[in-house]
């Protein structure tokens, strides 16, 4: 027994739309079809293991799983679909349906045939490559289980002969026609020796019939179709078996699996008009609000995750709560994503907060909507973003604002700390908290009155927000700045200080060399 499981990683979503039939009726296929799953295994073969495989092993191992109907133990599911319009010229924009099948538990596949020794490597290696089944978004994880491994059926071929069960459909289902039944096919529909007309030309048959069913599987569907065959040549329908009740009525939630902690919620936003850097203190303010209102409707261990604040009702000052970074897009100095950062980590219930959140609609300076779209969950080694990079130089993305007021004597000159730095400027200050967190001060630039953004785009200080809404949380008097650090070593960020550090202010980023 040959077995194969699968998983499927982004949302459990299995995006498969069966042969025959167009994206906008709504059909799944499920099972899929091991029509599919032998052409993905041929596909990963040509990008990703020609060099470790050699083309006889892989010939053969399309032989012998063709050569045989496997069986499906289909896990619970659920069937859904999106609708949106795509792009087109002018105001021809067609409106597509995306119709899916999700589950959070594997499906497994199983073929009554011992393959040998190269055929089981060369068939785990390819398991291993796979990247997908269906279309593009159908991101899978495919595992060859070791011989042996139980596995109950719940989808099988049915015969002729064989009734059904009680309690069971019929699904047709598109499979790759065994090597004897291919080679009989091929030798009676071979084209005749007299010319055809045009109109009487037949479609099955001509000199192009691929010479066997590994050759049949390279073909492309939109070629196929064109050249108006009814079925891939090398395939064959089968009706299988499936449960009635295969698809549950309840939304099914996938699983999560928490190899790591959680600490970072990453987002892109879509806008008409996308808010610019300097707006990051509002921005991360409106969604600061917008989440705490998520997490008053659940009952969170930890709600002060999100609000900053304790049970007695007090700030908290340990900064293991919500950071909310506000990061370049694409273009000139608009904000292009969204980053939650946590280092308490986000559990469970925090994070379908989140996921809730995103449905929601930010409401920007000039009643612009801002549109959050999660990219996904992980660390501060998951996502390539400045903010989470390593460096020995940094400069500020946003400009950093003193928590204190500056100390004068009576006849005012500045007081100074037992370093010579003038007490409550934003540069002493900024060394101030940095040594609260950090072993080793960099050495610190002075104040800069202009930000650079990109390297042909410079932002003015003054250009910024730097006050939340409505003048929420303490700062000094002094203006804001920017600066550039220089450590000895290479560190991780983020680095984010002063005030706003939670709403986006005090920001900084690796200096781009």
């Amino acid at each position: 027994m040959t077995v194969i499981q699968l998983q499927f990683p982004a949302g459990g979503r299995l995006h498969a739309t069966p042969w025959g039939r167009h994206v906008n009726e709504g059909a799944t296929e499920w099972p899929p079809s091991p029509w599919r799953i032998q052409r993905a295994l041929v596909a990963t073969w040509y990008l990703k293991a020609r060099d470790e495989i050699e083309e006889s092993v892989m010939r053969s191992l399309t032989d012998a799983l063709a050569g045989v109907l496997p069986s499906f133990c289909l896990p619970p599911a659920a069937q859904s679909h999106t609708r949106h319009y795509m792009p087109g010229r002018g105001t021809d924009k067609p409106k597509v349906f995306d119709t899916f099948i999700q589950s959070d538990q594997p499906l497994g596949i199983a073929w009554d045939v011992e393959l040998t020794g190269p055929q089981r490597d060369a068939l785990g290696m390819l398991c291993e490559r796979l990247g997908y089944l269906g279309r593009a978004e159908s991101i899978v994880e495919a595992t060859l289980l070791s011989e042996g491994a139980p596995f109950s059926p719940n989808s099988v071929p049915l015969a002729t002969e064989d009734e059904m069960g009680e309690g069971d459909e019929l699904v047709r289902v598109l499979c790759a026609s065994t090597p004897e039944e291919y080679g009989i096919w091929c030798g009676t529909n071979q084209p005749k020796e007299e010319p055809k007309t045009k109109a009487k030309k037949a479609k099955s048959a001509g000199p192009g019939l691929p010479a066997s069913v590994f050759e049949a599987m390279h073909a492309e569907t939109g070629v196929l179709q064109a050249q108006g065959w009814l079925i891939p040549p090398g395939s064959r329908w089968v009706d299988y078996t499936r449960k009635i009740a295969a698809f549950e009525p309840e939304t099914i939630r996938p699983k999560r699996r928490d190899t790591k902690r959680v600490t970072v919620a990453h987002f892109a936003i879509a806008s008409s008009v996308l808010p610019r850097i300097t707006q990051a203190v509002s921005v991360a303010d409106r969604l600061h609000k917008t989440i705490v209102s998520y997490a008053d409707r659940r009952p969170l261990v930890n709600p002060g995750i999100f609000t900053g604040k304790g049970s007695d009702g007090q700030p908290l000052t340990d900064h293991q709560h919500t950071h909310i970074f506000c990061e370049l897009g694409e273009t000139r100095d608009t904000i292009g994503y969204i980053t939650l950062y946590a280092p308490g980590g986000y559990d469970a219930e925090a994070r379908r907060v989140i996921e809730d959140m995103q449905h929601s609609r930010l409401w920007g300076r000039g009643d612009h909507d801002i549109n959050l779209i999660l990219l996904g969950f992980g660390d501060v080694d998951t996502f390539d973003t400045p903010i989470f990079q390593r460096s020995k130089r940094w400069t500020s993305l946003t400009p950093f604002v003193s928590t204190r007021h500056a100390k004068h004597y009576a006849d005012g000159r500045p007081k100074l700390d037992a370093d010579g730095w003038p007490i409550g400027s934003p540069a002493q200050d900024l060394r101030r908290l940095m040594q609260q967190v950090r072993p080793d001060i960099p050495k610190i630039s002075p104040p800069m009155s202009t930000i650079t953004v990109r390297p042909e785009r410079d932002v003015r200080v003054l250009q910024f927000q730097t006050e939340r809404f409505r003048g929420e949380g303490r700062h000094g008097h002094q203006a804001a700045a920017g600066f550039t650090l220089e450590f000895e070593q290479e560190i991780q960020g983020p680095l984010a200080f002063g005030y706003g550090s939670h709403f986006g202010l005090g920001l900084f980023v690796p200096v781009r060399e």
